[in-house]
């Protein structure tokens, strides 16, 4: 991981419990399911891929999750948080339909048991004997977890005190003459459920499962003593959560220090620790600054995220202005209907969450927000190709999912300018709006770009040629490959005229139908799926209005993008320079299009 990147912390936390669980259990016969996904590094090497984990997150190499195709042991692939245990009740009881053998263990944690699905699952799991939840606690998430579960369960510390108590209780009462050793027996009888008040195992024994616990997460011998137990007990009625206490990093000094830095790290240097750092602003931080000046003009600005402040550029936020911050963990459906809450009284809520998470709260945007009009601006980071966590954390659907929505304004900043200027405009909207950014640095280019006003549903133009065949629009950070393979294409005499739409709904048709006018080629480049996308919107309105020329989208196409390094996913995709400039030179090429070309001549065009 030095070399490569990947979620450190997460998966040195659970060195000790994976190396336990495979020992006790016999996988892939009895299924070991990892929520998240992001904590199965030691799952990996233990299962036959030691040989290969030199690849992990390189093209072509083994996935930094749980992959399906990827291994026998990897029975149900994971990305996002929450899933496992409704993965794992279904599977338990497709193994009790079938009459098969073997346990089902879900090991939750990492601040998973924030998200709402973990619960709706637990509900459930009386169901089922067969079941193991492995509750991982660190207090973790990718930041610290928050909530009244997260308190509640740091009463394992209680717990201990508990034991305590009860050892003093039992010396007091056997000093009591006559009576004492009879009282002694009573208060043993109702011991277990006295304790229960004192350790987190009242609240999951509520819920129908058998509780052990807390155990020392990193003590091999005494988790297989657990685990054994678990798995020799003889036809269960109910499921068992064994609730193991970890910390996040541990073995590697620099990640138990900063476990926030290492949950998600890039390359490093392993001996000191130090983190090889990327030059330039990324888009992140454009949005922490354009956060900070919104709300120092106005006190009513918050900031929402799930579980992700660091991520998402949050922290110096949170230092300037900690009342108007909201962590709600891992719970983005929550967080939207919140935001809806806080807009009915006037403020402005800004909720900031990765695409690919945002996902998960398609329902709370359209009935909590979009329906009722309500102001709350979602910005939605790590739009695109996010690189080597791979499919299950791309941000490719976003501008399709937004764009569907009524009410709902699309907006993708090119560079700094743009994003502030985006955001303030969001803010005095008073409507449901989306600024969708990647992961990375902004582009040096765009800083010799002027930006003009904002004004609802109007582009740009940035990049015109004297006699443009082709109108090329490009969408936010993509318009510095864009503007490249422009300057490329007029060398080669192919006259081009470069958008940026700012507004990817709604449309800026004027000047769209300006392009129609005088281009007979027009080409939209995002970096989003084709499929109900913004060349989708594009496309729509010119076949609604006529257009007589010829029309291209270059996009990811209908599949999930494996992972990979940003830069090499772009090249394989054509969304660099090279496979603009390739495309567009191919899509007007006088040979093949002369019929085209001659009927745009003979109309005028």
């Amino acid at each position: 991981m030095s070399k490569n990147g990947g979620h450190l912390a997460p998966s040195l936390g659970v060195v000790e419990l994976a190396v336990a669980l495979h020992y006790v259990f016999e996988s892939p016969k009895d299924k070991i399911i990892w929520d998240v996904g992001h904590q199965a590094a030691a799952h990996k090497i233990l299962t036959g891929r030691r040989g290969l984990f030199h690849t992990a997150r390189r093209e072509g190499g083994i996935s930094g999750f749980p992959k399906r195709d990827e291994s026998p042991h990897d029975i149900f692939g994971t990305g996002h948080a929450s899933t496992s245990i409704a993965a794992a009740l279904g599977i338990a009881t497709a193994m009790d339909m079938s009459g098969e053998d073997g346990k089902v263990i879900a090991v939750i944690g990492d601040g998973s048991m924030t998200g709402g699905l973990a619960f709706e699952a637990i509900n459930q799991t009386n169901k089922s004997g067969r079941l193991v939840i492995v509750l991982n606690d660190n207090e973790m998430s990718i930041s610290p977890s928050v909530g009244a579960l997260s308190k509640f369960l740091s009463l394992h510390a209680h717990g201990k005190r508990a034991g305590r108590l009860k050892k003093r209780l039992k010396r007091l009462l056997m000093r009591i003459p006559i009576v004492g050793r009879g009282m002694w027996r009573l208060v043993e009888k109702a011991g277990e459920s006295t304790l229960a008040f004192f350790t987190p195992g009242s609240l999951f024994e509520a819920f129908g499962c058998d509780y052990i616990g807390p155990v020392d997460g990193h003590d091999i011998a005494g988790l297989v003593r657990v685990f054994k137990e678990v798995k020799e007990l003889e036809a269960p009625e109910r499921p068992i959560l064994v609730h193991v206490i970890t910390k996040k990093g541990k073995g590697y000094r620099p990640a138990e220090e900063d476990p926030v830095i290492f949950h998600g790290v890039g390359p490093f240097d392993r001996v000191s620790g130090t983190v090889y750092s990327k030059s330039g602003k990324t888009y992140s931080g454009a949005f922490s600054d354009a956060m900070i000046s919104a709300a120092s003009k106005d006190d009513k600005v918050v900031a929402i995220t799930a579980a992700m402040k660091t991520g998402t550029g949050l922290e110096e936020f949170s230092r300037l202005y900690p009342k108007n911050m909201f962590d709600v963990g891992i719970a983005e459906g929550y967080a939207v209907t919140f935001a809806a809450g806080l807009a009915v009284c006037g403020f402005r809520p800004v909720v900031t969450i990765y695409s690919t998470f945002l996902q998960r709260a398609f329902d709370n945007i359209i009935h909590d927000v979009a329906i009722q009009r309500l102001g709350v601006v979602f910005a939605i980071d790590r739009a695109g190709l996010v690189g080597e966590d791979g499919p299950t954390h791309h941000g490719l659907f976003d501008i399709a999912y937004m764009s569907m929505v009524p009410n709902m304004t699309v907006m993708a900043p090119r560079d700094e300018k743009t994003m502030e200027k985006m955001l303030a405009f969001a803010l005095s909207s008073g409507l449901p709006a989306s600024i969708r950014y990647p992961r990375g640095a902004i582009p040096k280019l765009f800083s010799s770009i002027p930006c003009g006003e904002m004004e609802l549903g109007r582009g740009e133009i940035l990049f015109e040629s004297p006699s443009p065949l082709v109108s090329i629009w490009g969408v936010g950070h993509l318009l510095a490959e864009v503007i490249e393979a422009a300057e490329r294409l007029e060398k080669m005499g192919i006259g081009v005229v470069v958008v940026d739409p700012r507004f990817l709904k709604p449309l800026d048709t004027r000047l769209l139908a300006e392009m129609a006018s005088s281009c007979p080629y027009i080409v939209t480049v995002e970096e989003g799926v084709m499929s109900g996308g913004f060349g989708s919107i594009v496309s729509r309105h010119l076949l609604e209005t006529g257009y007589k020329g010829r029309f291209s989208m270059i996009a990811l196409p209908d599949l999930f993008v494996e992972h990979g390094s940003q830069s090499y996913l772009r090249k394989r995709y054509s969304l660099d320079a090279d496979g603009i400039t390739e495309g567009v030179k191919r899509f007007v090429s006088e040979e093949r299009y002369r019929p085209t070309l001659d009927l745009m001549a003979s109309q005028g065009i």
